[in-house]
């Protein structure tokens, strides 16, 4: 997998999710949706069958991250599969609570 920067933009290949690297690590990293690599948005990707165990799902909106927060993505198309980074799931990034304007 090619190296990652902020704005590239991965497809699923085993449902429909879409994601867009908001921030990436200096090093490779490969980044699976439901156990199979993701691949560049305009490339063509080999369908694959989605791994049970790996079948949380992604949701339209929501930032994804790693556990050190090196990398971070935003889903951009809602999937079934769940996020990983070199087999280690991805958590869902907590939304920041605006403050109140009187």
């Amino acid at each position: 997998m090619p190296e990652l920067k902020s704005g590239s933009r991965l497809k699923s290949a085993v449902c429909e999710g879409e994601v867009m690297v908001v921030s990436a690590p200096p090093a490779d990293v490969e980044i699976t949706c439901g156990g199979t690599a993701m691949f560049a948005s305009g490339g063509e990707g080999v369908a694959a069958e989605i791994d049970p165990e790996q079948a949380v799902g992604i949701a339209i909106g929501k930032r994804y991250i790693t556990e050190d927060e090196s990398l971070e993505v935003l889903c951009v198309k809602a999937g079934q599969g769940s996020l990983a980074v070199d087999g280690a799931l991805l958590l869902q990034k907590d939304t920041k609570k605006l403050p109140k304007t009187d």
